[in-house]
């Protein structure tokens, strides 16, 4: 058996600035990789300078075809599109097989859009909970926006969830409709990059005057007591 590594791409910028020297020193002895995206995966393994040309790496968006490599004895990158691999990201099934299977997981040090977006809100760091992607459908969603408030204020937690980014605006604007007032709501944009933005405000104050997200990575946060 050997060893899968969970590998943190960056969410903006430069490849330096998102993983320490001792992951990245870790990333350049592998040569192999589960991905979830080909295209931008080379395109990190290009940046982190590794040791042998990239096209003698072998990368495949096959996850599950590497447990057999695992097994064999080679050790093995998880790769996600942006951030940390395995959280609202495919790549937590090879995880799970992996573990089912009795091989060691390590996760390297990196960025976390949900940890950063909760370092810079100023709402409850205690007790909080990662929800993932709301329903895309508007009465679907609006029960869930209204579930999610009722257990923020019921368990003091904040509720942390992501959207596609074409489809921030629309989640922004069931939030204004649907939650009360006195929310708190924290929209964080950008995390890591120049144009990085995280606001904390009431719904209250988001109605007097709304914001336009865009198609910017974004995280929601939201607390009610």
């Amino acid at each position: 058996m050997s060893t899968l590594y969970t590998i943190p791409t960056p969410l903006g910028g430069k490849t330096a600035d998102a993983l320490p020297a001792s992951a990245l020193d870790i990333v350049r002895t592998l040569r192999e990789f589960a991905v979830e995206n080909a295209k931008s995966a080379r395109a990190f393994l290009k940046d982190v300078g590794m040791p042998v040309p990239v096209q003698e790496l072998h990368v495949s968006e096959d996850l599950l075809s590497f447990l057999a490599v695992l097994e064999a004895g080679h050790p093995v990158g998880l790769l996600s599109e942006a951030g940390c691999p395995a959280i609202a990201d495919p790549g937590a099934k090879l995880v799970e097989a992996a573990q089912r299977a009795g091989i060691r997981v390590v996760p390297l040090v990196g960025p976390s859009s949900v940890v950063l977006s909760l370092m810079a809100s100023g709402l409850e760091g205690q007790r909080f909970a990662f929800c993932g992607y709301l329903p895309r459908e508007t009465a679907d969603r609006a029960r869930k926006i209204r579930a999610l408030e009722a257990r923020s204020r019921r368990e003091n937690e904040t509720q942390i969830f992501i959207e596609t980014p074409y489809r921030n605006d629309a989640l922004l604007a069931a939030l204004l409709e649907q939650c009360s007032p006195a929310t708190q709501l924290c929209i964080a944009s950008d995390l890591t990059l120049p144009t990085e933005s995280v606001r904390t405000r009431t719904i209250a104050d988001w109605r007097s005057s709304p914001a336009a997200i865009g198609k910017r990575p974004t995280v929601f946060l939201l607390l009610s007591r």
